[in-house]
């Protein structure tokens, strides 16, 4: 039932068409004249923040809930004539979908410099996906969606992306000293940088799950140069040049047909299952799980309260200052006194005069410490 009829009282509901919309406004058109009893019926996997002449009053978890507005049957319309017909009491509804979004793609769009110890300057790209959820959807609704009808993951990928891609440069400056020792610390890589990066997805509500590192390349030039050390350090190791003349004499043997060759390779044939088995076996799953943002202890995904130390996990709002839970209506914290208000800042580079993030450590475009 629409949002503006006169007679009859709405029942309110949502369902997400292709699961990729992350908030959605009820009237799509804009506030509307909610009545006064009308029925919210909220999913499992929602909540919905309920505004009411402009304010949220209210963060409505699963179930049917009664709303209640100023604007009454047939009797609001009379005493909407000096507006033209139109309630000034308006009212809204935003639905905010819950469940994990998966499979979100982050790169670097421009290569990044970084300085390495060995190979000096030099610039890499890198790629992978990230998983996030809503934490505080009164948050998100205020600080990313504002007053648009529909927000979805292609509306906020692009930001979240190079958030990342900043994050990731200074993680690179912090902790890795040359590419010559980055394989195999791809995922000790993707847990030290979703750490670093979990406090600017909360500043808006969100909470990153998991991040992903499939591949650091730096330009063909520095590739070839690691091949070449790669070499080199092949043929320093005896041990290792007699295992490959060993290996290549049995490649080259196998090659020839009948005698010794065939039974070489036979035997070949067998040995390499096992050699190789070690290098597919399918990686245990990880449970599903998320911090407590106050004990930091690891949680069901689902939850709404931590079961350790009591801590409500979603909550409306954050103090900029001291982090304490702020209620809709809050102006002021009951902690430290501070104007519920939040600012963001940025700096640049002294070398290049590149922007950054206002606590980032390394830039993006020249390398050099900020």
């Amino acid at each position: 039932m629409g949002t503006n009829n006169i007679i009859f009282l709405e029942v309110i509901e949502w369902f997400d068409p292709d699961g990729s919309e992350v908030a959605h406004r009820i009237p799509e058109e804009g506030s509307g004249e909610i009545k006064f009893g009308a029925q919210l019926v909220v999913r499992e996997s929602q909540v919905a923040v309920f505004f009411y002449n402009g304010k949220a009053i209210q963060v409505f978890g699963p179930g049917r809930h009664t709303l209640k507005t100023g604007n009454i049957p047939v009797l609001t319309k009379l005493m909407s004539i000096p507006w033209g017909m139109t309630s000034p009491l308006r009212a809204e509804v935003y639905f905010c979908n819950m469940k994990v979004f998966a499979n979100q793609k982050w790169g670097t769009r421009d290569p990044v410099a970084f300085k390495d110890s060995e190979l000096g300057l030099i610039r890499l790209r890198a790629f992978g996906h990230f998983n996030f959820r809503i934490i505080q959807p009164l948050l998100f609704v205020n600080f990313l969606v504002g007053t648009v009808a529909s927000f979805g993951t292609a509306d906020i990928s692009d930001y979240l992306s190079n958030l990342i891609v900043s994050r990731f440069n200074d993680y690179m400056g912090e902790n890795l000293d040359s590419l010559l020792s980055l394989p195999a610390q791809y995922d000790e890589m993707g847990e030290g940088l979703l750490s670093k990066i979990q406090h600017d997805f909360a500043s808006f509500g969100l909470s990153l799950h998991q991040l992903l590192i499939n591949s650091i390349t730096p330009p063909p030039e520095v590739q070839k140069a690691i091949d070449d050390r790669s070499k080199l350090g092949v043929f320093d190791n005896l041990d290792q040049l007699t295992k490959m003349k060993t290996a290549m004499a049995i490649e080259k043997a196998a090659d020839n047909p009948g005698g010794a060759g065939e039974g070489m390779g036979m035997g070949l044939g067998f040995m390499m299952p096992g050699m190789l088995s070690q290098h597919f076996q399918p990686a245990q799953p990880k449970s599903a799980t998320q911090q407590c943002p106050d004990c930091r202890q690891a949680i069901a995904l689902d939850a709404r309260f931590c079961p350790l130390c009591g801590h409500q996990i979603l909550v409306f709002d954050k103090c900029a200052n001291c982090g304490k839970n702020l209620q809709p209506s809050a102006q002021f914290c009951s902690r430290c006194g501070e104007k519920a208000a939040r600012t963001t800042s940025k700096k640049h580079c002294s070398a290049c005069g590149a922007e950054a993030l206002a606590d980032a450590k390394f830039c993006n475009r020249c390398g050099e410490q900020l």
